[in-house]
């Protein structure tokens, strides 16, 4: 089975496009749908971070993201706590997936990492798919979220590698900005390669 991670910058279309592979069938595990059902009420990460960070989780309401965020955005010491409580768990609901997949004889499946080159998760992958776009499409998307702020934004950004190193270092390069139809093809037409690699990674070769 080929493993491939998708990733991108905020607002570069990452989530529409994790949909895409779904709908030709492709199982995809969302690492950010991972950390918010451990978020929610009785999450498995709410009573380390209700320990952690007091006065942001119970469990009975869950962890209160805008709390947390307020707390680690600017605060390197907090954000490396939260990621050894988070990532830990994360990779493990990660790890029965990835064996879910397998079991059932899927010749590829998708890992949706926000942070996939940050964190040095790249170098586990078979292949790589980076969404992206242009930076005024990108801006423009992530401050029409609600709450967002162009300060919060250049704080996630400072923290995200840029997207020209990430579209240098991917096998494949989706540019969201021409539209979902583009996108959809180009979903298809990744697929079509990858299934056609699949024995060639299952013996070692490239």
């Amino acid at each position: 089975m080929i493993i491939v991670g998708l990733t991108g910058s905020i607002g570069m279309g990452k989530s529409a496009t994790a949909q895409m592979f779904r709908d030709l069938g492709t199982p995809v595990h969302d690492a950010d749908a991972a950390v918010h059902e451990m978020y929610g009420p009785g999450g498995i990460a709410v009573g380390p971070i209700a320990e952690a960070f007091p006065g942001v989780a119970t469990n009975k309401t869950g962890v209160d993201r805008n709390k947390l965020r307020d707390i680690v955005l600017d605060d390197p010491t907090a954000l490396a706590r939260l990621e050894g409580i988070v990532h830990p768990l994360v990779k493990a609901v990660e790890a029965e997936f990835v064996e879910s997949c397998k079991r059932a004889g899927h010749p590829v499946m998708i890992l949706d990492i926000p942070l996939l080159f940050e964190k040095g998760g790249a170098d586990r992958m078979d292949y790589v798919v980076v969404v992206s776009a242009p930076a005024d499409v990108q801006r423009q998307r992530v401050l029409a979220r609600l709450g967002m702020t162009e300060e919060v934004f250049e704080s996630i950004l400072a923290k995200q590698t840029p997207d020209s190193i990430k579209r240098e270092k991917a096998d494949f390069v989706i540019d969201t900005s021409r539209g979902f139809d583009h996108a959809r093809s180009e979903v298809a037409r990744i697929l079509e390669i990858l299934k056609d690699k699949a024995p060639d990674k299952s013996d070692g070769t490239p």
